[in-house]
């Protein structure tokens, strides 16, 4: 119904960038927000950054003014620029949103399949 294709992880080392790309496709009629969560093993998932169609944005702590999250309406599409990483930022990343498909009234979340990000030197 929805799917979204990450891109952009890697290894880097601390202090480094890289920039996640997401893009959605499939029978969307509308997307009110999309995002990006990460998760190390044995921890739950913990939101990174979120973004709505009117441009709101949501950080976590630990990435503010580090991390940011910007959002391509037209091509459905998200980005998460980080900056001065840490080995803390290493997890996998998933892309998240929240979209109405053709045919439905309500909206629903849905998850890309995670791409690891490994800050290390």
């Amino acid at each position: 119904q929805v799917q979204l294709v990450e891109s952009g992880g890697g290894l880097v080392q601390p202090g480094g960038s890289l920039r996640l790309s997401c893009a959605a496709s499939g029978r969307i009629r509308s997307i009110h927000g999309m995002g990006w969560y990460r998760q190390v093993p044995g921890k739950q998932r913990e939101l990174v950054a979120f973004i709505t169609t009117d441009g709101s944005t949501n950080y976590a702590d630990s990435v503010k003014d580090r991390f940011t999250i910007s959002r391509d309406n037209a091509k459905n599409m998200v980005y998460l620029q980080m900056n001065s990483l840490k080995p803390e930022d290493t997890a996998v990343y998933y892309c998240n949103t929240y979209v109405r498909l053709d045919g439905r009234s309500s909206y629903s979340y849905y998850w890309g399949q995670g791409t690891q990000v490994t800050v290390s030197s």
